[in-house]
């Protein structure tokens, strides 16, 4: 990946050199001198290892494009069968029965802090467009979140303050694969991850501490458990370098990768002594079960509207996970509602508030001791369904000795059609969203939904998948070719670029890229990583 050469500033830090590849003027305070010595240690303590991990990834992803499908581990069959628990869960992360999630953006941050959830999950990852402004922003409304500065004057003149008792900040870096080109030690560019944890606990870990707030993570896109000692390293050496006790820093890991369903009691006891939990990441787990299966032709997923929760393999899923982390005395947290309201039709509205109340009372009944949603006014409606089926703040209880699932019914694909209308959907999806993401917005409201990178990487490993498995059919037995997905993405690229959506003006940009993607031979892992070098 190419370093931008421009606004390079260099700081001597432990007899090396860091250097940022950026405009960074306004933001002193959180690239002090200090923090960016911090950063430079860990780079140099972890990102060999990084790499190596990654290059772990490669070579698993080969064997299974070469017909190898993914299973539990032999050589882990004492960890899977051991008696041990977790540590003891921290009083602020007791009771999370409803979670909101969203950008580091600051008027989100206040209204989420506001919104009467337990804890607000704040996205440097898939809800976030990681300019690095962007993130340098999100460091500086963090900050003066948890110091009690954060305030927001709208346009209109009106107000954001935070009330009493927000919601428990649990903060969300990116994932080990997203690099930052923005900075680099030694020459070489830095995990964004490691930017990301880095600056967020030297300038805000104490004083969470001395609140008993943490801090708290949510450690995202994890496929094996030695990624996850990784995390459990780097959480160590800082707690180390900042005088905090250790375990101070909390953790809980989103399943939301094929290989890492395979790994659960692997990554829960890598992390012991700090986690606190599992979560059902739904949107990256079907992302990652296309690209994990991209080359079984047998495996082919049907249009995304009809791989809901309750199809087998994310049934078993989500309760081998509730099984998996109560037995171990984790929390087994439930997936993301992407249903917003919709104003102006209060039948729609009705319909999609419905969808929400049943995918919540399925979670709750099945054990999970809470969910998520991306919008305030979804707080009430899933607290609602929890408060009434869950009195108590957890259900760690419920050990679910009744579920029973093998590989094969984690891996076992669902019956279902591909519509024109599911087809044109996910071009148009994956169009405006990767448009927007150029644009430095990562969380993008589509057709009543909200839609973030995990449902974009859906509709385009889809659209790869059915184009060149070949031979499939619509349900009038129209075939589906590149002729055609060249044909909507041009006319819904004229469409975008015309309109007042977010990124419009990067309608071209983003039609070329998915088009390159999804013509070549090989799906790619990332669209984050190809657009990543488009954005600013």
């Amino acid at each position: 990946m190419a370093v931008p050469k421009e606004n390079i500033d260099i700081r001597a830090a432990d007899n090396g050199a860091i250097a940022i590849h950026a405009d960074w003027a306004g933001y002193e305070s959180v690239l002090t001198p200090a923090a960016l010595a911090f950063l430079t240690r860990l780079h140099r303590g972890f990102n060999n290892r990084r790499l190596d991990l990654l290059a772990a990834r490669r070579e698993r992803q080969a064997g299974y494009d070469a017909g190898g499908l993914p299973d539990f581990r032999q050589d882990t069959k004492a960890i899977r069968d051991g008696d041990w628990r977790v540590a003891p869960i921290p009083a602020a992360l007791q009771d999370r029965r409803v979670e909101i999630t969203g950008p580091v953006e600051r008027k989100m941050i206040i209204n989420a802090l506001n919104s009467g959830a337990k804890v607000f999950m704040a996205d440097f990852e898939d809800s976030s467009s990681p300019t690095f402004a962007n993130q340098l922003v999100g460091q500086v409304n963090l900050r003066d979140a948890i110091d009690g500065s954060i305030g927001f004057t709208s346009p209109e003149g009106k107000q954001y303050t935070v009330r009493e008792n927000p919601a428990v900040l649990v903060v969300r870096p990116r994932g080990w694969h997203l690099p930052e080109r923005h900075v680099t030690v030694d020459g070489e560019i830095m995990a964004g991850a490691l930017v990301d944890f880095g600056l967020y606990v030297f300038h805000n870990a104490r004083a969470l501490h001395q609140r008993d707030l943490g801090p708290y993570f949510y450690l995202p896109k994890l496929e094996a458990m030695e990624e996850a000692a990784l995390w459990d390293d780097v959480m160590a050496v800082a707690e180390a370098e900042l005088n905090l006790p250790t375990g101070t820093m909390k953790a809980t890991v989103l399943i939301e990768t094929l290989p890492a369903v395979f790994q659960m009691d692997e990554i829960l006891h890598a992390l012991r002594g700090r986690v606190v939990g599992l979560n059902c990441g739904r949107w990256d787990y079907i992302f990652s079960y296309l690209k994990t299966l991209r080359g079984h032709r047998d495996r082919l997923l049907p249009e995304r509207g009809q791989v809901l929760m309750t199809v087998p393999f994310l049934k078993n899923y989500s309760e081998l996970l509730i099984k998996t982390c109560h037995r171990r005395g984790a929390f087994a947290m439930g997936g993301m509602a992407a249903q917003i309201p919709i104003k102006g039709d209060d039948a729609a509205n009705e319909a999609a508030m419905a969808k929400v109340r049943a995918d919540k009372l399925r979670e709750v009944k099945a054990g999970h001791d809470g969910t998520w949603v991306a919008h305030p006014a979804l707080v009430p409606v899933a607290q609602d369904i929890f408060d009434e089926h869950m009195p108590t703040p957890n259900q760690l209880d419920v050990l679910r000795s009744d579920v029973h699932v093998t590989r094969d019914q984690l891996i076992e694909p669902c019956l279902g059609t591909i519509s024109r209308e599911g087809f044109e959907n996910n071009i148009e999806v994956c169009l405006r969203y990767t448009a927007a993401w150029m644009d430095g917005l990562g969380c993008v409201p589509i057709h009543n939904l909200m839609e973030d990178a995990a449902t974009a990487e859906i509709a385009r490993a889809q659209l790869w998948q059915w184009l060149h498995h070949g031979g499939l059919e619509f349900p009038d037995h129209a075939p589906i070719d590149f002729a055609l997905f060249d044909q909507i993405l041009a006319a819904h690229t004229h469409r975008v670029g015309e309109s007042d959506f977010p990124g419009a003006a990067h309608a071209a940009a983003a039609a070329a890229l998915i088009s390159t993607l999804t013509h070549a031979d090989q799906l790619g892992d990332f669209l984050t990583l190809p657009a990543y070098e488009q954005l600013a």
